[in-house]
């Protein structure tokens, strides 16, 4: 596999945010490093020692260059490969075992959820990327999954399923990594609190919790995985530090912090359910119409779905069985997004 001839190798064998000499590691490929999740990754990795090689798409068009260049300063000390993840073609030219990979970290995953993006992305381009490092002899495989999974009713997560059924049988040594919400998932109603607008909740705010991770601390725990044999051949759900956090318990943070009276409007499932159905039978008719309805059975699934470890036998979310890892805590994220301190970016994975 071959890097791309802007990346200098010279200049990508020591971090120039840690001084670390990466070729005392692994060498790494690292799928979906342009995801905020993907370049705290890339991070943690160069911060280890670890030789890191990213899977970069290529930018098309005007501006494509100056693109790259930023992408390059974004991840500094990394070697950037360009190529599509979802090509077919790309796997079958790229050569692992010429470039000798010790392992896959795949931060990679669809951008919106509907059924096509997460068939090809999360399921499809990830049986690709396994296959390409099977025949290199690669070892290790660590993916990044969703805890949502344990009770797949979505498209994407049977796709995530899917693929974590073919990596277990791969036969390389794999670990998969089912977090709880994301801090930058949690974050959408913060303009509307700022602006004076009620925080939203359906039904009294407490059909639900989680244990929120921040992007740096699931990275350190994602890179943790390749040396900590604790961690091999295992599937591994991680929550952050702390109690689970319900929507009501995020509003009343967030009206603190503002030094704001509490303001909540309730939103029934039922409006949900009949969003859905709604959208569900124009879907027939409107593939536009197919696509919202999926992103609103998403929504739904968060809005009566606790992000937490499901206890099959006992029926019920299990706050003490969810794993706890990192010291960043949502409320000190809130705390300091309310001064104006680094605001998440959101992309396409915000549930408000």
């Amino acid at each position: 596999m071959h890097s791309s001839p802007d990346a200098c190798p010279d200049a990508c064998t020591t971090s120039p945010v840690t001084g670390l000499d990466s070729r005392a590691g692994k060498r790494v490929l690292l799928l979906g490093a342009t995801g905020t999740i993907g370049m705290a990754t890339a991070r943690a990795l160069l911060r280890r020692g670890h030789q890191v090689v990213c899977l970069v798409r290529p930018r098309q068009g005007l501006g494509s260059s100056q693109a790259q260049t930023q992408l390059s300063e974004r991840l500094p000390g990394a070697t950037l490969l360009w190529g599509k993840a979802t090509e077919e073609d790309f796997w079958k030219q790229a050569d692992l075992s010429h470039s000798h990979f010790d392992a896959v970290v795949s931060c990679m995953a669809s951008r919106m959820g509907s059924p096509q993006d997460a068939w090809r992305v999360d399921h499809q381009a990830h049986v690709w990327a396994l296959q390409a490092a099977q025949a290199a002899g690669v070892k290790h495989f660590v993916q990044l999954s969703a805890i949502c999974v344990q009770k797949p009713l979505l498209a994407f997560q049977h796709a995530k399923l899917a693929f974590e059924k073919a990596l277990i049988k791969s036969g390389l040594t794999y670990s998969i990594v089912r977090p709880t919400a994301f801090f930058k998932s949690l974050s959408g109603q913060l303009d509307r609190v700022k602006k004076g607008k009620p925080f939203l909740i359906f039904g009294d705010g407490q059909l639900t919790a989680c244990k929120p991770i921040s992007d740096d601390d699931l990275a350190d725990f994602l890179v943790g995985c390749l040396d900590d044999v604790s961690r091999h051949n295992q599937i591994l759900p991680i929550g952050g530090p702390g109690p689970a956090i319900t929507p009501l318990a995020q509003g009343d943070q967030l009206f603190a912090l503002l030094g704001k009276p509490p303001r909540f409007k309730r939103v029934p499932l039922g409006l949900m359910d009949a969003i859905v159905g709604v959208l569900s039978v124009l879907g027939k008719l409107i593939p536009a119409a197919a696509q919202k309805a999926e992103l609103a059975r998403i929504g739904r699934y968060y809005a009566s779905e606790s992000m937490l470890v499901w206890d099959a036998q006992a029926q019920r979310y299990d706050e003490q069985a969810t794993p706890s890892h990192g010291s960043q805590t949502l409320f000190d994220a809130y705390a300091r997004w309310v001064k104006g301190e680094g605001a998440p970016e959101r992309g396409d994975h915000a549930v408000f």
